[in-house]
């Protein structure tokens, strides 16, 4: 195992557990403790998670686990629902991305599909996530706006006031939102009230919201609230969801695709 992967899998498993020891760390990436103690202090370098005696805790209550370490959460999962929704979008489209694994993956898709090699261009798109934009400037046939903003380092997204300016004098034909919760009466949500801010405006200038989000995310609720469930067009998520999740939104009014 890379030290890049088992840096992911400790970061993982801390965020699971809130604390880990060395021994049961070791055991459980079947690498020897010493392994374990040293990547326990670079990590504790990095401000990534605090060192105690005999293991590490999550780096304070608010700890939020960067993008680049949960690509391989519901891996599976997100690449059905990515392509699931890239197939929603038409060539020629203003989309709007929110920040977030599921969105960068659908945002992977866009860029494999044969009909949007060429374009002048193939697609518009729209986002204040960094990692998506850097992604996507290669390629020709898009064409990239980015929102203005301050970087917020756990999601790569561009959050603030700045990003008004951008939005306020656009519009969407679709907004790709990736989520922490989504529950049908409380809406879709995110854990920071900023990113939620920015990912409101994106819904606003859409004319259709589609919810990218893994089952896991159904029913459960989060601090901010980016909107409401009548507001949203389409849920696409994975094979798991319930009969009666998806029976409930389907009354609210919202299309659901499983994946």
């Amino acid at each position: 195992m890379s030290r890049d992967a088992r840096w992911k899998a400790l970061l993982e498993l801390l965020v699971e557990q809130g604390r880990l020891d060395v021994e049961e760390a070791a055991a459980a990436l079947d690498v020897s403790a010493a392994t374990i103690r040293r990547d326990f202090d670079q990590l504790a370098e990095q401000q990534m998670l605090v060192r105690t005696r005999g293991g590490a805790v999550v780096h304070g209550v608010s700890y939020e686990l960067p993008l680049r370490y949960k690509t391989s959460r519901h891996a599976e999962e997100k690449h059905r629902i990515s392509a699931a929704v890239a197939k929603l979008i038409s060539p020629g489209e203003v989309v709007g991305f929110t920040g977030g694994t599921t969105t960068t993956e659908v945002a992977r898709a866009l860029a494999a599909r044969p009909d949007l090699a060429t374009g002048s261009p193939a697609l518009t798109i729209v986002t204040n996530a960094l990692n998506i934009a850097n992604e996507l400037a290669i390629r020709p046939q898009f064409k990239i706006v980015v929102t203005g903003g301050v970087a917020r380092p756990q999601s790569y997204e561009l959050i603030g006031p700045l990003a008004d300016g951008v939005l306020s004098q656009i519009t969407l034909d679709v907004a790709v939102l990736g989520v922490n919760a989504f529950d049908v009466v409380h809406g879709a949500a995110a854990h920071d009230e900023d990113e939620a801010a920015i990912n409101r405006l994106l819904c606003e200038r859409a004319q259709r919201v589609v919810v990218a989000a893994d089952s896991t995310k159904l029913g459960a609720r989060a601090f901010a609230r980016i909107c409401a469930t009548e507001e949203v067009d389409t849920l696409v998520t994975d094979a798991a969801v319930t009969e009666e999740a998806a029976a409930r939104f389907t009354e609210a009014g919202v299309t659901v695709v499983r994946a």
